[in-house]
């Protein structure tokens, strides 16, 4: 346990050391400020940009609009920064020899994939606090928080969509010893995870299910009973990624 502690906190320090906490921080503090302003200034844009002599017929914007864009940039513009961020989490200490280190030092190596776990779900869940947070704000300034625990709902099942990346690229990082390799199989998994999504018959268990559907949280038309399956099976892919990370490092040549 104290040699779970210690490394974790070498992983927080690092994590500072190479700007990652701020990039992250920074990244969503934005997504959760543009959210809300973008649902409240696109009408006026649009108007303003319509060509001369058009009438332009633009609903008011709402709290729903808002959300709408929440779950637009997150999955899309969020996730992909997250991606990017901890791609090298594994392949950049293989690189830079530390794990033998540490390893001949008598750190275990399912130590390291723990606590490299923990602090890169951490760091997820900061960073989306951060960002839900500030567009709460916002959204509540500007409109109201109608149906706060639709949207608290949604947005959990973000986190977790997010988490099934962290384990994904955690595994594939014990796999391989290149970041790009690590975050083009991670990649390859999300679009097999989208055309698996074109059959309707499998959609309801899809992971990405968690991030396509979720709005439909927030205007009623599906309740969280209707995310069991695609929950389960996110949990079941995240558990699986974990120990699979935990085989495949045992067994690698550092």
């Amino acid at each position: 346990m104290r040699a779970y502690i210690a490394f974790t906190k070498k992983e927080w320090v690092e994590s500072i050391r190479t700007y990652r906490l701020f990039i992250l921080l920074a990244v969503f503090f934005v997504l959760g400020i543009m959210n809300p302003l973008t649902a409240k200034l696109t009408p006026t844009l649009l108007a303003n940009f319509a060509p001369e002599g058009m009438v332009v017929e633009i609903p008011t914007p709402t709290a729903l609009d808002s959300w709408i864009q929440f779950h637009k940039n997150v999955p899309q513009m969020g996730l992909f920064v997250l991606v990017i961020m901890f791609s090298g989490a594994m392949t950049g200490e293989y690189n830079k020899g530390t794990f033998v280190n540490m390893v001949t030092k008598g750190l275990k190596r399912r130590t390291i994939i723990f606590a490299k776990f923990t602090m890169s779900v951490l760091l997820w869940t900061m960073s989306l606090l951060l960002c839900f947070g500030l567009s709460s704000y916002y959204t509540a300034y500007y409109w109201n928080l109608d149906g706060f625990t639709q949207i608290l709902q949604s947005v959990i099942c973000v986190w977790l969509f997010g988490i099934l990346l962290l384990s994904m690229l955690l595994f594939f990082g014990a796999v391989v010893r290149n970041g790009y390799a690590c975050m083009m199989f991670t990649g390859g998994m999300v679009v097999i995870f989208f055309l698996l999504n074109m059959l309707p018959s499998l959609q309801k268990y899809n992971p990405v299910y968690l991030v396509g559907s979720c709005q439909s949280l927030i205007t009623g038309e599906l309740v969280m009973s209707d995310f069991t399956a695609s929950i389960i099976i996110s949990i079941v892919f995240v558990v699986l990624s974990i120990v699979g990370s935990v085989l495949c490092f045992d067994r690698k040549k550092l």
